[in-house]
């Protein structure tokens, strides 16, 4: 079920009413009622895959039961052990299996010269495993680590791993945050529903409005990139940027703002990556929910930034970046993506200067300086050249691709400039906000002012909904 589709909407108001108009004075029924509404939420896709967030579910609310009341270091490594096989190995078979078993056979062929044959499964992969699986095994982690002392109750731990809103496509909420929220008294405050209201609307308007619509042109300039001159071409790598920015927070902005208006708070997955200096900024700034789990639960235990070695933090650094690349998608494409990030990123920190820009861009002034915006552009500029890698079908498209623009034809004016203009309008709201949570936050001043700004993003949805595409991040 899309947050966009038809469905949503209704499956969306019956949940509301029945959760704060019946049962608003009773916990553990709103509880159920999101467990029972998640389920179905997420059985809407393949009720067939049920029985895989089940799973992972009842293995890891046991081993939390377990952990509790473990001492020794020896049993409580062979728990934990027991959720990251099972949780993993579910991922492993399900995303990555096909994919080394498809790499090992062309690796053996092309080395001996014989075909191997190795056998691959016809499966499909559940939408949002990657999400839900470490969504999971931070609850255990954490309880290993006695951060989080574990959930007795079944059901608020169930509703946590499948709470509809962020289920598919993040954020990827730590059971030290969200678990807690299931297990305490929710009332209803119009303010903070309003908010999320607010939220959603910004969420559809990057949605619908304008990845839909630039998507349409991605599809064409990557299909076919020797149709296209040089500026043709780089216009395409330009709008699959925010296409993959506008898909994806804008889903995040309504998780988010759809949790809000239930009670729930969840963490800021985005803040507004393109307004970045430096490319250590811009991973502090995009997919935040995924970044911080991967320095939390590998990147730290590794040694972190506090190893002895700069060979080791090299290594770390590399391994922490492929890692992800890997985690968005069974194809050496994202392999590339992650470690040309790697490379990117490795300067900065062999020489400490990764954290050099903690503070907010332009905090306090409405235009920034001219040492801001070229290093804005410059940022963005090597993120553009990488995110060809993350559309590619294969290394080899991507390479071409990028070939196709760097040619004299690149000083062209390209052709299918429609989605820059909406950009744009995109580029002023957000910067205009870029101290606060999302765009529209600031909103609830002049009434004329925001209801002028409501209807027109109503209408921008209404009249500009472009070509209806699944959600990017569903495949990952």
């Amino acid at each position: 079920m899309k947050f966009t589709s038809f469905e949503f909407i209704i499956f969306f108001i019956v949940v509301f009413v029945l959760y704060w108009g019946v049962l608003k004075k009773n916990k553990k029924h709103q509880n159920i009622l999101l467990l029972i509404s998640s389920y179905f939420f997420y059985g809407y896709w393949d009720y067939r895959f049920l029985s895989l967030i089940f799973i992972s579910s009842i293995i890891d609310f046991t081993i939390g039961h377990f952990l509790q009341n473990e001492n020794n270091i020896t049993k409580r490594r062979l728990l934990l052990g027991i959720s990251l096989f099972a949780n993993l190995g579910m991922l492993g078979v399900f995303k990555y299996y096909n994919f080394f078993a498809s790499s090992f056979n062309e690796m053996w062929q092309s080395l001996s010269g014989n075909e191997l044959n190795f056998v691959t499964l016809k499966i499909v992969l559940p939408v949002g495993i990657s999400f839900y699986t470490f969504q999971t095994l931070s609850y255990t982690i954490d309880v290993y680590r006695k951060k989080l002392h574990p959930t007795k109750s079944f059901v608020s731990f169930f509703a946590y791993v499948s709470f509809f809103p962020q289920l598919v496509a993040g954020p990827i909420e730590r059971a030290i945050n969200l678990l807690p929220q299931f297990e305490k008294e929710r009332v209803f405050k119009y303010e903070k529903a309003v908010d999320g209201c607010r939220q959603i609307l910004w969420g559809f308007f990057k949605k619908i409005v304008i990845a839909d619509n630039v998507g349409t042109y991605v599809d064409q300039f990557f299909a076919n990139p020797a149709s296209f001159s040089g500026s043709e071409l780089a216009l395409g790598a330009f709008y699959f940027a925010f296409q993959i920015y506008c898909d994806f927070s804008g889903y995040s902005d309504i998780a988010i703002g759809t949790a809000r208006i239930f009670g729930f708070n969840l963490m800021k997955n985005f803040n507004f990556p393109y307004f970045s200096r430096d490319i250590g900024e811009f991973w502090r700034r995009w997919h935040i929910s995924l970044s911080t789990w991967f320095r939390d639960y590998l990147y730290i235990p590794l040694g972190g930034s506090r190893v002895k070695t700069k060979f080791r933090l090299f290594i770390n650094v590399i391994v922490i970046f492929v890692v992800s690349g890997l985690w968005h998608g069974a194809n050496w494409t994202f392999v590339i993506w992650g470690f040309l990030n790697a490379l990117l990123f490795l300067p900065s920190i062999l020489t400490g200067r990764n954290r050099k820009n903690m503070d907010t861009i332009g905090q306090g002034k409405t235009i920034p300086t001219i040492n801001e915006v070229l290093s804005m552009l410059f940022t963005f500029s090597m993120t553009l050249v990488l995110w060809v890698f993350f559309r590619a079908d294969s290394v080899f498209a991507a390479v071409s691709y990028l070939s196709g623009i760097f040619n004299h034809s690149f000083f062209t004016i390209p052709l299918k400039l429609g989605g820059v203009p909406m950009i744009l309008i995109l580029l002023i709201m957000e910067w205009r906000a870029k101290e606060k949570n999302h765009a529209l936050e600031d909103l609830s001043g002049n009434r004329f002012v925001r209801w002028t700004m409501y209807i027109a993003l109503i209408l921008f949805v209404v009249v500009f909904t472009g070509e209806d595409k699944v959600f990017i991040y569903f495949q990952f």
